[in-house]
């Protein structure tokens, strides 16, 4: 995630979601029940606990076997352009901002970075000289070393995330041609050596968010348990997870999830053509099955990621049983993981703009589902940053002023760090706010390109011409497709001159085509006929706007409806 950076997305409807709605659910409840029943130890560092960290069945446990629940903030930029944090900017220094954060509760920071930013001569730019001098000319792992340094001194911990190969954009898989595994692996191990003996530093989100590749209708993302050495991310955490614990033992290896099970690939390695996507990096269903596996134990802490309709809808959000729906889904994607034992889990991206109600919703019963008190799962939300496009901040735009509304929601579940903050709970600066910046926010940066619908696996979307007059207009494209059926979104528009109430269209389909399921609308069929009813949430469609629906069949992948009209 970065700024401006559309939130990791799905296919528009996982294929056999429909069918395991029910399952999941069930899941739910069930997997509830397994829950320890061993009171363990409070840590003494308030959730952060002391020396390193490791693990012991779902828990994080510290170098006593105190347990550990870390609550932390994704605070980003070295992943960007800039190479190093953003808001260093602003007329706040970064002390301040850290002092803010723990005052807050955040005990922990995820830090993103590029492989760029390691590079020798790499420059961070964007730094206010007049409230930071002490970072004037420093380069992006001086400044990297300040802030662990500090952090240690507040009794804060830091994760380190891969986000990226480069400043460019994020990538399906953990390489590129310019970026080897090669190169992956030895800048790990350079930042397993140079942080060894500091435990603030506790360990390496390997890669973020790997993913289905959806440009390709053969699939060429991440999978997991494919054994596809060029694609099994599952493999590729060990390999890596590996090297790191040679140079540094201490480490915590943090491993997210895919988006598909199959990496996009129509034919499938499990056999299943219809695995079920969650968000990029949040399906870690596979788990259970293929593990990894460390050559050091009690290393390995599972980090999906889980995002709300802000960022990309998904069809969970409109269920009829939303959001009861919620617990089934997480269980299914990697609540199981830490309800059977497996593994700790550390939910290491989260956000919302809390736009919609359906989003506050979201947040709260996430929040729920990881528990309360040092026994609950651990996180970092995204983000402290106001500049992240599709979430917003803890911060506002000036650094300093709380979204309180997100922070209330949060409050709660937070455990502040033994060093503490500002009493007040807000920043402190060296220099007057006054100051005019040397230099400004940078204008531009490399957002990564995920779009909250893949792309059509066929010809660019085809409009059909309205029937009736010119009340609307129509575009179908196909956004996924494999052997005997399809996923279609749907752009609907209002071409009238007055608000559309209660919008209504009919089509024919080809015989042959049959409906599965239907995402942000109402569709019923009589025969070869289909009508769509605009879903009750948002019933209204204004002159000159449209919406975008979709639906999953069973039949072709080009079903050219024909006899549309609008009503």
């Amino acid at each position: 995630m970065a700024i401006r950076d559309p939130r990791p997305a799905t296919r528009s409807a996982p294929r056999r979601w429909a069918a395991l709605a029910g399952a999941v659910v069930l899941a739910a409840t069930a997997l509830t029940a397994v829950m320890l029943n061993t009171p363990p130890a409070v840590a003494a560092s308030a959730g952060t606990g002391t020396g390193y960290l490791h693990t012991s069945g779902n828990k994080i446990v510290d170098s006593t076997g105190a347990t550990v629940r870390l609550t932390g903030i994704n605070w980003f930029g070295m992943e960007t352009d800039n190479k190093t944090f953003h808001g260093l900017w602003a007329s706040v220094t970064w002390k301040s901002m850290m002092d803010h954060m723990a005052s807050l509760g955040y005990n922990t920071i995820r830090v993103p970075f590029s492989d760029d930013a390691l590079k020798s001569g790499a420059q961070a730019t964007s730094v206010n000289t007049y409230t930071n001098p002490d970072l004037v000319g420093l380069s992006p792992m001086q400044i990297l070393d300040k802030v662990v340094d500090y952090a240690g001194q507040k009794g804060m911990r830091i994760i380190l995330d891969r986000h990226r190969p480069t400043s460019a954009q994020q990538t399906a898989l953990w390489y590129t041609s310019a970026v080897p595994e090669s190169t992956w692996i030895s800048d790990w191990q350079m930042l397993a050596q140079h942080y060894a003996g500091n435990p603030t530093v506790i360990g390496a989100d390997l890669h973020n968010e790997p993913h289905a590749d959806g440009t390709s209708p053969n699939g060429t993302g991440s999978c997991w348990g494919c054994g596809d050495t060029t694609r099994d991310w599952r493999l590729a955490a060990q390999r890596a997870g590996n090297a790191i614990l040679s140079v540094n033992s201490n480490w915590l290896i943090f491993v997210e999830g895919i988006s598909c099970l199959d990496g996009g690939n129509a034919n499938t390695w499990d056999n299943i053509p219809d695995d079920p996507c969650g968000w990029w990096g949040g399906n870690l269903h596979n788990v259970g099955q293929y593990p990894v596996q460390l050559n050091v134990a009690n290393r390995v802490v599972y980090s999906p990621h889980d995002y709300a309709t802000s960022v990309a809808d998904q069809t969970w959000f409109h269920d009829s049983t939303y959001p009861a729906n919620l617990p089934g889904i997480w269980d299914f994607f990697w609540g199981y993981i830490y309800k059977q034992n497996i593994a700790p889990i550390m939910v290491g991206e989260f956000g919302t703009t809390l736009a919609s109600n359906v989003d506050k919703v979201w947040l709260q019963n996430l929040m729920q589902y990881m528990g309360t008190g040092v026994n609950g799962m651990s996180f970092t939300y995204w983000s402290w940053n106001p500049d992240s496009g599709d979430t917003g901040g803890i911060v506002q735009d000036d650094w300093v002023t709380v979204n309180q509304a997100k922070q209330d929601i949060l409050q709660p579940y937070l455990i502040p760090p033994t060093g503490g903050g500002t009493p007040t709970g807000g920043p402190t600066t060296t220099r007057p706010t006054t100051a005019p910046p040397s230099t400004t926010p940078p204008t531009s940066t490399s957002p990564t390109t995920r779009p909250t619908t893949p792309p059509p696996t066929t010809a660019p979307p085809s409009t059909a011409p309205p029937s009736n007059g010119g009340r609307c207009s129509v575009a179908f494209s196909v956004a996924s497709s494999w052997p005997g059926g399809f996923n279609d979104n749907v752009t609907l528009t209002n071409t009238g001159t007055s608000v559309w109430h209660n919008w209504t269209v009919t089509w024919t389909v080809p015989s042959g085509v049959t409906l599965v399921n239907a995402w942000s609308s109402t569709i019923t069929t009589s025969g070869t006929t289909w009508t769509v009813k605009a879903p009750s949430w948002s019933p209204d469609l204004a002159a000159g706007a449209s919406v975008t629906f979709g639906f999953q069949a069973n039949g072709s992948s080009t079903p050219n409806p024909s006899n549309i009209a609008c009503s």
